[in-house]
């Protein structure tokens, strides 16, 4: 435990500091399809992983805009790297939501104790006295291997005949859920050891679920305890932002790899330099123009939506709806940039082993996650101009 005050830009210069060295370690963290145990331990002594938790558990409960700060520069160094701590380090948030006595369980042996989630509504759900029992076969669980316990969405029936189900994320422990780790063979994004999570009929008690309506409502049990103003933000605000953000390292590294590339291309049929050729030049200016004002645009939105924790207010849904839109879009839009110089720079761009080609096969695999998809966003956009009711509540 650190006695000293942390800073935010500690943490973000500690993220930079160690972009060497996710770099060296990138081939490892691909061919083994997961992140190295040596990078989670770097990760945890930095203190990232308690940026969002609160001070209650040791956390530093810090502004949001830092936490995505380290993530970009981790990402740049690797963006598996990047993406699995995204994931994992914005949990510590959904923790904080929960009931205590969950909260208890999880940070009261170790502040440190990490959970790794499955948010799809996959789950076999029985109402049973004092919770629920669980069963299923979720997908895409990033960084589960190196995570004690796990956070799992399932719908629970509604308890009348006719009502409505009741959308939750149940937190399993490790001993309640097994690890399929030969699961997760993809094109890009391979080392951010998504694998399977399979859970036989093991209980959940009540305490250890969060309803989706209290998310959504910002009416969570466990501000009762966190009360900060960081607590009071719509959470799906923070998770929707942890699988975009990474990204922008990835497309930084992209613009970097096609520099310097260009610097020492010459064509052999034409016999023209990269360097010379305007139209990859002007694929660069636009990558790196484009990737600021991405930047910039969510940098400003978290000042905004922390700006009305502040002040004790909520949050308009028309601030919610363009905030997802946008971390929505970001993905897809980098993917095209990075694309725009990957078709400018021939044959030496499509090796395996070309620095481009990693950050491209990420940004690419990125672009399929649910949350990264801005059409499912842009009904609620619209909708919150004509002051209606969001359809997508995720929000």
């Amino acid at each position: 435990m650190e006695t000293a005050e942390v800073t935010g830009e500690d943490v973000i210069a500690r993220a930079r500091a160690m972009i060497p060295a996710l770099k060296e370690r990138s081939a490892r963290c691909v061919t083994d399809r997961d992140v190295p145990a040596e990078t989670v331990a770097d990760m945890r002594a930095a203190g990232f992983f308690r940026i969002l938790q609160p001070r209650r558990w040791g956390g530093y409960e810090m502004h949001p805009n830092v936490f995505f700060e380290v993530q970009k520069a981790l990402a740049e160094g690797c963006m598996s790297t990047g993406w699995m701590y995204g994931v994992v380090g914005c949990h510590p948030y959904e923790l904080s939501l929960f009931p205590d006595r969950a909260q208890q369980e999880v940070w009261g042996s170790d502040a440190d104790t990490l959970a790794s989630s499955s948010y799809q509504p996959v789950g076999r759900v029985t109402r049973v006295d004092g919770g629920f029992r669980l069963s299923g076969h979720w997908g895409f669980s990033t960084g589960s291997a190196h995570c004690d316990w796990v956070l799992l969405g399932a719908l629970v029936p509604p308890a009348e005949p006719g009502g409505a189900p009741d959308q939750r994320t149940f937190l399993l422990p490790r001993t309640d859920y097994r690890i399929d780790r030969d699961a997760w063979h993809v094109f890009g994004l391979q080392g951010t050891g998504s694998h399977d999570i399979i859970v036989e009929d093991a209980f959940v008690p009540e305490y250890r679920t969060h309803r989706g309506a209290d998310g959504y409502a910002c009416t969570n049990p466990g501000q009762a305890e966190n009360d900060g103003p960081l607590y009071a933000l719509p959470w799906a605000q923070i998770f929707v932002r942890s699988v975009s953000t990474a990204a922008f390292g990835g497309a930084r590294a992209a613009v970097k790899a096609a520099l310097d590339i260009a610097q020492s291309r010459i064509s052999t049929n034409t016999g023209k330099a990269s360097k010379d050729d305007p139209l990859l030049m002007n694929a660069i200016a636009r990558a790196e123009a484009q990737i600021g004002e991405m930047e910039q645009a969510l940098r400003l939105s978290f000042d905004a939506l922390m700006s009305h924790a502040e002040r004790g207010e909520p949050v308009p849904m028309r601030v919610r709806t363009i905030n997802a839109y946008q971390s929505a879009s970001v993905v897809r839009r980098l993917a095209d940039l990075v694309d725009d110089m990957v078709q400018l720079l021939g044959g030496r761009a499509i090796y395996t082993h070309s620095s481009i080609i990693q950050p491209w096969l990420d940004l690419h695999a990125g672009r399929a996650h649910v949350a990264n998809d801005p059409s499912l966003r842009s009904g609620d956009v619209v909708g919150s101009l004509l002051d209606q009711e969001p359809k997508f509540k995720f929000l």
